[in-house]
C-alpha cells in the first residue's frame, strides 16, 4: 500500500472511530463523508434537538501534495493527535485552519 493509501485508510478509520459515539441529547446522528478521488474527508453531524435544528461540519480533512490537511478540527483533543496515535508522522500533517506564519511554530508541518 502507498502513502496516499494509507493516509486514506487512516482518516477513514480515525473520523469512523470518533463519529461513532453516540449523543446524549436529542436525535442526532454524526456521518463521515469520504471522497477518494478528490481526496476530501467530512465528519459532519445533524439531527435535531427539541425544535432546534442541528448541522455542523466537525472535522474536514483534505489529501493535498502528499499531506493530510486538516482544513477544520473541533474536536476536544485534536484530530493531529489521533492521526499521529495511528502511525501518521507529525511532518505529513499541515494544520490547514492556521495561518501559514503562525504553523510554522507548531509541530507539524508548515505546507
Amino acid at each position: 500500500m502507498d502513502r496516499v493509501d494509507q493516509y486514506r485508510e487512516t482518516i477513514e478509520a480515525v473520523l469512523k472511530k470518533l463519529a461513532s459515539v453516540p449523543h446524549r441529547y436529542g436525535q442526532i446522528e454524526d456521518r463521515v463523508v469520504c471522497d477518494r478521488q478528490t481526496d476530501n474527508y467530512l465528519w459532519v453531524t445533524e439531527g435535531w434537538n427539541k425544535a432546534r435544528r442541528v448541522h455542523h461540519c466537525i472535522a474536514h480533512l483534505e489529501i493535498i501534495n502528499d499531506k493530510i490537511w486538516i482544513q477544520k478540527d473541533q474536536t476536544e483533543q485534536g484530530i493531529a493527535t489521533y492521526l499521529e496515535e495511528a502511525g501518521i508522522p507529525k511532518s505529513a500533517i499541515v494544520l490547514g485552519f492556521h495561518p501559514l506564519d503562525v504553523r510554522q511554530y507548531t509541530e507539524y508541518a508548515a505546507a
